[in-house]
């Protein structure tokens, strides 16, 4: 996702009103918080403490609520708990409903086999009603079988009429799930309406990462959070990063080494604001771009550089520690450096030399680990 951008939120309301509502839609319509986040029909805004779905039935009224949700926080079940920025609404035609039903495809991993998931009672109680749900497992070559619409016709009680569309509809879901490398493909709600017609209200896809090479189209369109995009930026430089809840920043070359880390910080009472795995990639660019992601992070207190030199030269390493500190224009919190491996002598006796404030070498590793634990104490970067 982008990171989140300055709107002025009664003008973009205004135009959203306007254009759509007036013009193309008419009232009653719905407005919906566009997040990545599930149940925002139940969640609440920091503006108003109204939900992230919304029935609106005149254009001043769409436009007093769009007002209260544009540039505001919207808080769910599956948001951070400061709840996520909304930049973007979605604003449809109301529809009247006779009935909110569920129906998704994902994968069974224990069964080795795509499943149907379908029930009668969809829209935003589904999670409270999983007993309701029927579990039907298909072959991607073989799709939708008489003997599953016979079921869902048993189960669901559809009329012979309204079965012809609901297996066009799962038709139509397979052949999307199949050639978009889909993981999951979720309608909910699907909803029959009052004139008996069927019109999905919502929909949710996931799909493989790994078929990024065939789906570039559907990737492109990704969309990220802040941190994510962070990840992102690093994944293209060869760093993997996972951001944990500590105050010590973590930059080593392994994930072994990454978890062996942790371990030992936490052993002497330190919790780790990362791991942040520059792997065999480890070159000035990379590791200026790890520092300065570690610089932003208002929670680092201190950082532990825990490289073991194989691949990676260690004063390879040093040299570029050294490099990118002086890029920052120092350090602002205690770093400590362990370098093993290949001339790792070397590289310490670099980074001694570099005469850099905050910049302690260690070669041994649990002492190392146990350095920064006691030299973070209320420091900031």
């Amino acid at each position: 996702m982008s990171s989140p951008r300055s709107v002025n939120p009664p003008i973009l309301s205004e135009f959203l009103i306007t254009s759509k509502i007036n013009f193309q839609i008419d009232s009653p319509s719905v407005i919906k918080a566009q997040v990545l986040a599930g149940g925002r029909g139940k969640g609440k805004f920091n503006s108003d403490g109204k939900g992230g779905v919304r029935i609106v039935d005149s254009a001043s009224e769409a436009f007093k609520s769009a007002t209260n949700m544009l540039g505001h926080n919207l808080t769910t079940a599956q948001t951070p708990q400061d709840g996520l920025r909304v930049d973007k609404l979605y604003i449809y035609k109301a529809v009247s409903v006779a009935q909110e039903f569920y129906i998704a495809m994902t994968f069974d991993r224990q069964r080795s086999s795509p499943v149907l998931l379908i029930s009668d009672t969809g829209g935003m109680n589904i999670e409270s009603n999983i007993d309701n749900l029927h579990k039907l497992w298909f072959g991607l070559s073989t799709g939708i079988t008489d003997e599953i619409d016979a079921y869902i016709q048993a189960e669901l009680g559809f009329s012979d009429l309204e079965m012809k569309e609901i297996h066009r509809i799962l038709v139509q879901m397979v052949k999307l799930f199949k050639e978009k490398d889909a993981t999951l493909l979720e309608l909910n709600p699907l909803v029959r309406t009052e004139e008996g017609n069927f019109v999905c209200l919502d929909a949710k896809f996931g799909f493989d990462n790994a078929a990024r090479y065939r789906q570039g189209g559907i990737f492109g369109l990704e969309e990220r959070s802040p941190e994510e995009e962070e990840e992102d930026q690093l994944a293209k430089l060869g760093l993997s990063y996972v951001k944990l809840d500590g105050n010590i920043g973590n930059i080593v070359n392994g994930a072994g080494l990454a978890m062996a880390t942790n371990d030992l910080i936490s052993l002497y009472g330190g919790k780790c604001a990362n791991f942040l795995d520059v792997g065999g990639a480890a070159t000035k660019e990379t590791l200026s771009k790890a520092f300065g992601i570690l610089k932003k992070d208002p929670r680092v207190k201190g950082i532990l550089v825990n490289i073991y030199g194989g691949i990676v030269r260690c004063d390879m390493i040093a040299e570029a520690i050294v490099a990118a500190a002086a890029e920052m224009g120092g350090f602002k919190c205690p770093v400590v450096v362990r370098l093993q491996g290949t001339n790792c002598e070397k590289g310490l006796k670099l980074i001694e030399q570099s005469g850099l404030d905050n910049l302690i070498v260690e070669p041994e590793f649990e002492e190392a680990a146990q350095m920064i634990v006691n030299q973070t104490h209320g420091v900031g970067f």
